[in-house]
């Protein structure tokens, strides 16, 4: 069976008719400059700053005590970071795809990560989150791969409330050294005035002994 012929039918490369006549054929390796040319922006997430400690994937999930239910929150990498400057630790977690955050607070030293019932790969704590940029007193859990995951990022963040408690510690003893130092500036003002109290009496006692 032969491949059906279209008649009349213009070879791939012969120019093109046209109202007025033949013109020549388009040329498609032509460059065209943009009309408006658009910058680069550069997008700052706000983790610049931060040094990541630990980084896995897992899934995370949020106690609805409106449901009483467990309610997926995301899956993604959840991360442990720390500031480089003010050296504040906290978990960040992003949902993959679309890198929205689910879960972003501050590690608390106090709080702990509790097993989470009939699974050796997933824990459970309290926290103050603010993933929605408001502050939210929420019951999570993460689950992972498998309990070997799981512990490693217990490790990790056993580790991380240590650095935060060793922070809170530091930040502390700089207040406590504070309040003498300006203990020390009063009673330095104190005995400046009480000095100056002193000169014109011993001026008088030297004036009377002169005459």
């Amino acid at each position: 069976m032969t491949n059906p012929v279209v008649e009349n039918a213009p070879a791939a490369n012969a120019a093109v008719e046209g109202e007025n006549g033949l013109v020549a054929d388009e040329d498609c390796s032509k460059h065209y400059e943009p009309v408006v040319k658009l910058e680069k922006v550069e997008t700052k997430t706000g983790e610049e700053d931060e040094e990541v400690l630990f980084k896995m994937r897992s899934k995370l999930f949020r106690f609805s005590k409106e449901l009483k239910e467990w309610k997926e929150r995301g899956t993604g990498d959840v991360r442990i970071l720390e500031h480089k400057e003010s050296k504040k630790v906290r978990l960040l977690m992003r949902r993959e795809k679309t890198l929205k955050i689910c879960m972003n607070q501050y590690v608390n030293p106090e709080t702990e990560l509790r097993e989470n019932v009939g699974s050796d790969r997933s824990w459970v704590w309290h926290a103050v989150d603010y993933a929605d940029e408001e502050r939210d007193e929420a019951l999570l859990a993460i689950r992972f791969r498998d309990s070997k995951d799981a512990n490693e990022f217990k490790d990790a963040y056993d580790k991380a409330r240590e650095r935060m408690s060793g922070l809170r510690t530091q930040l502390e003893g700089g207040e406590q050294k504070a309040e003498p130092d300006a203990e020390a500036a009063v009673t330095e003002k104190k005995e400046a005035e009480a000095e100056a109290k002193k000169e014109p009496e011993q001026q008088k006692s030297t004036e009377k002994s002169s005459s």
